[in-house]
């Protein structure tokens, strides 16, 4: 079975493991998906997450956020460009996330970035993902 979408399985996966309530989901690596993680923690959507060394591609292990009622920190996650349709925005046409509530994951030639410090940089790029 091949995979052509890694990063919608790691979007998937965190999203099931959501909606199912575990505290943490593990995800096979890439440098793409380390820094989605990263970008997720830094906002405050996971608790923390690891990279996890097995000697062979390793795993990426998010540790995700509740609140006090049990509700997920994540309400949305989407996928927005994919392979068959991708999905690019110039510098000025960033789009807003539920009017600034969520935020876009972009990449661009600086790194991944949000959509904040995208614009704050003056780069567009690929829409990876919207969050809310």
């Amino acid at each position: 079975m091949s995979m052509t979408d890694p990063i919608a399985d790691m979007l998937t996966r965190i999203r099931n493991a959501c909606r199912a309530a575990h505290r943490k989901v593990d995800v096979p690596s890439s440098k793409m998906k380390l820094e989605i993680a990263r970008i997720l923690k830094e906002r405050g959507f996971v608790r923390n997450y690891a990279f996890v060394d097995d000697k062979k591609q390793g795993y990426i292990r998010v540790y995700l956020k509740y609140s006090d009622e049990e509700e997920s920190a994540i309400q949305g996650l989407v996928r927005e460009s994919r392979p068959g349709l991708r999905h690019y925005v110039g510098k000025d046409d960033i789009p807003r996330v539920l009017n600034g509530l969520g935020f876009s994951i972009l990449s661009t030639s600086r790194g991944v970035l949000t959509d904040r410090d995208a614009a704050r940089e003056g780069v567009g790029g690929e829409i990876i993902c919207k969050v809310w």
